[in-house]
């Protein structure tokens, strides 16, 4: 998106991210919706990507764990890049230790209420029955198809959505408040999510905060953890990234 020239300066700037990242990362997630469309044939895989594949490759191969999370535009991610590129995938919600803090991780569609029609057609996109029919098109025609269905929703997308909707509206806050709530004695102190498109750091419980990582189309966020504090910064430039919503 929008073109192949504008999509190649984004894959090398990530490209440039991961290996900044990589020699003093522990571990590095990426949160869903990394491709605008993925699907796994048993002998191919999508045309594209070799710059991010082979870093994601090299990295790994040098000893930086890299766990990756489906999001709704690559749903179907499967053993390709465990095998060849060497991440670990998870496709549910994560909740993970470091340095005494508590991390809930997702890359967070079908979290929280409402939604239900994505909600279902996530059910069916997941069932081995529609992978199992969407492998017998072929190639030109499939990748097409999910390229041209994607960029209209992206092109449906209502212009509120580009902000912060209040924490009554939000799925993701109403998510994790929820969660928060029925979790008061072994609290989350970070509920990492991306899907929402916007950077957001919103105050959840007294010991928690949702945190949404924006996205990469228009600009270039991250969230770093130095086992003390969690900041959101711009790439390249590692400025601190101004949230919607605090």
């Amino acid at each position: 998106m929008p073109n192949g020239e504008v999509s190649l300066a984004r894959e090398k700037s990530i490209v440039d991210w991961l290996e900044y990242c990589a020699p003093n990362a522990d571990v590095i997630y990426l949160m869903g919706d990394i491709f605008d469309f993925w699907f796994e044939y048993k002998k191919v895989v999508p045309r594209g990507f070799v710059r991010f594949l082979g870093t994601l490759a090299k990295i790994t191969d040098n000893g930086t764990k890299v766990i990756m999370f489906p999001g709704n535009h690559d749903l179907w991610l499967s053993e390709y890049l465990v095998k060849e590129c060497g991440v670990e995938l998870i496709t549910k919600e994560f909740v993970v230790e470091h340095h005494g803090k508590r991390f809930f991780l997702h890359h967070g569609d079908g979290l929280g209420p409402g939604d239900r029609s994505y909600k279902f057609l996530k059910k069916i996109f997941l069932a081995r029955f529609a992978r199992f029919l969407f492998r017998w098109l072929h190639p030109d025609i499939g990748v097409a198809m999910a390229h041209r269905f994607s960029k209209k929703s992206r092109l449906a997308q209502n212009p509120k959505e580009d902000n912060y909707l209040g924490d009554q509206q939000e799925y993701l806050t109403q998510f994790a408040l929820s969660h928060a709530q029925g979790n008061v004695e072994n609290p989350i102190d970070y509920y990492i999510f991306g899907h929402r498109h916007l950077v957001l750091n919103v105050h959840i419980a007294p010991k928690s905060r949702y945190i949404n990582l924006g996205e990469w189309l228009h600009g270039s966020q991250y969230a770093v953890f130095d086992g003390q504090t969690l900041d959101l910064l711009n790439w390249p430039n590692n400025t601190p990234a101004q949230p919607k919503n605090v």
